[in-house]
């Protein structure tokens, strides 16, 4: 710890703004962390019990009532919604056939449902992929910085050059800190997300069905 201490305050602006960087990386990562963990945990929860409960209605109302009280994250009523809204009139969308606009109206809520659950994905691949070389950034400047000193110093005997680069090293070490917390998360979020987009696109298509079904009865 002291060794730490006094790399510290040997440090310039520089490696001082790589290690608050590295911080601030890893700030956000683990509240990302923490957020999408608790979405994806409430999506996943979500589509288990809303379809079943969906299909299982009488009709349609009572479906709606039922997605109402379970779909928390709401993943499945815009769904609804987008099958159940009209197309409006003056528009190049209300001149397609009835199947195509149910399609374009789904296609285009499922993309902002998916859009929920992929939020903050790109900056957890960002900082996974930037932080290490952030870190190995800090630790080649610090050994270029305490060689100097050592220079300067007029020593340059192993005791005297070990110590500042052993300090140097704990910016790479830093910056793995950072990566491999951002990178794992990354991939396990994105199989939880791809699950619930295979639930979510499922639903869709047999929604779709659904309302083409009652048009033709209608």
């Amino acid at each position: 710890m002291e060794g730490l201490q006094e790399f510290w305050a040997r440090s310039d602006a520089i490696i001082r703004a790589v290690a608050a960087l590295l911080l601030l990386m890893s700030v956000v990562a683990w509240v990302l962390i923490l957020w999408k963990g608790w979405l994806l945990r409430r999506a996943t929860a979500d589509l288990a019990r809303g379809v079943p409960a969906f299909w299982a209605a009488p009709a349609l109302p009572t479906a709606r009532e039922r997605l109402a009280q379970l779909d928390r994250e709401q993943l499945l009523l815009p769904l609804l919604d987008a099958a159940q809204a009209g197309a409006r009139g003056g528009t190049l969308e209300s001149h397609g056939h009835a199947d195509s606009q149910l399609t374009r109206r789904l296609r285009d809520a499922l993309h902002r449902v998916l859009a929920q659950l992929q939020g903050g994905q790109v900056a957890l691949a960002s900082i996974g992929s930037t932080a290490p070389f952030i870190g190995l950034f800090g630790t080649v400047w610090g050994i270029y910085h305490a060689l100097l000193g050592i220079s300067a110093e007029g020593t340059a005997g192993l005791d005297a050059v070990a110590g500042p680069v052993g300090e140097a090293l704990v910016m790479t070490a830093a910056g793995l800190a950072v990566a491999i917390p951002a990178v794992l998360a990354y991939n396990v979020f994105g199989r939880w997300a791809a699950g619930c987009e295979a639930e979510l696109e499922g639903f869709a298509h047999d929604l779709r069905e659904l309302m083409l079904d009652a048009a033709r009865e209608s």
